[in-house]
């Protein structure tokens, strides 16, 4: 079989360009793009999406000649599946700032761990929600659903110079706040329960000042927030699944799929 040059170009386009989208997704979307998964890893990821998404794609227009146009589509495409990877995202940040949160009224903001997720520091306690979280994530097959929003993205929104619209861009925006909304929905059952505990340490001190209540405050606080996390954890879960079903609603809603 012989091609010509004008159908090599139509035929590369056609793989390539839906390609960017893909890469900017995995590049972009929790678990996929952690900072301890290889890059090679990543874009072989993004090869064998991109493998099994493309014959079953919509036919894509491809520019005869390489110019503004193609890179506007380029940008374009990058530009959506970067989205869609950084709303999912928004989740998991809810999650450690929550965490850092109830580390912080449990005394425990000092123990530091390296968070693979983005390879910043982040205290122990968040790093243990956000493994809770990973493994919710992939038990109820998120990943999945987020790779579906991605294929049903090429639909709604075709591989074009145009792609998504500026209202879109400040939904995505305000969706960016939710990262201190949804962090304090999960940290105020701790916040509330600890801060009862500290009340009832001023009490304390102010009946009894000869207790040294900053040698016995700490330890307490500390056993307290342990079995506080422990009793909430399920709300924390079902919390964590709301956000998450808000964000796909959100990816949804931008793409119209």
């Amino acid at each position: 079989m012989v091609f010509t040059g004008t159908e090599l170009i139509t035929l590369i386009g056609s793989f390539i360009l839906p390609l960017f989208r893909i890469a900017a997704m995995v590049m972009a979307a929790p678990i996929f793009g952690a900072k301890n998964v290889p890059i090679r890893a990543r874009l072989i990821i993004s090869l064998a999406i991109a493998v099994l998404v493309v014959p079953i794609l919509p036919p894509i227009e491809v520019p005869k000649n390489i110019g503004f146009e193609i890179v506007l589509i380029i940008m374009h495409q990058i530009l959506i599946g970067i989205t869609m990877g950084f709303a999912v995202q928004i989740v998991f940040s809810a999650v450690i700032t929550g965490g850092q949160i109830i580390a912080m009224q449990m005394a425990l903001g000092f123990s530091l761990m390296i968070d693979p997720q983005n390879g910043n520091q982040v205290p122990v306690l968040s790093q243990l929600y956000v493994i809770i979280v990973i493994l919710m994530y992939l038990i109820l097959d998120g990943h999945i659903v987020l790779i579906q929003i991605l294929v049903d993205s090429f639909k709604t929104i075709p591989i074009s110079t145009t792609g998504l619209l500026p209202e879109d861009m400040w939904t995505l925006v305000k969706w960016g706040s939710f990262i201190f909304s949804g962090a304090v929905g999960l940290a105020l059952p701790a916040i509330a329960s600890l801060l009862i505990v500290n009340i009832a340490f001023g009490v304390m001190a102010r009946s009894a000042p000869q207790l040294n209540i900053l040698s016995i405050g700490f330890p307490i606080t500390m056993i307290m927030g342990f079995f506080v996390i422990f009793f909430t954890l399920p709300n924390v879960i079902s919390s964590t699944g709301n956000m998450f079903n808000k964000a796909y609603l959100l990816l949804r809603t931008i793409t119209g799929s």
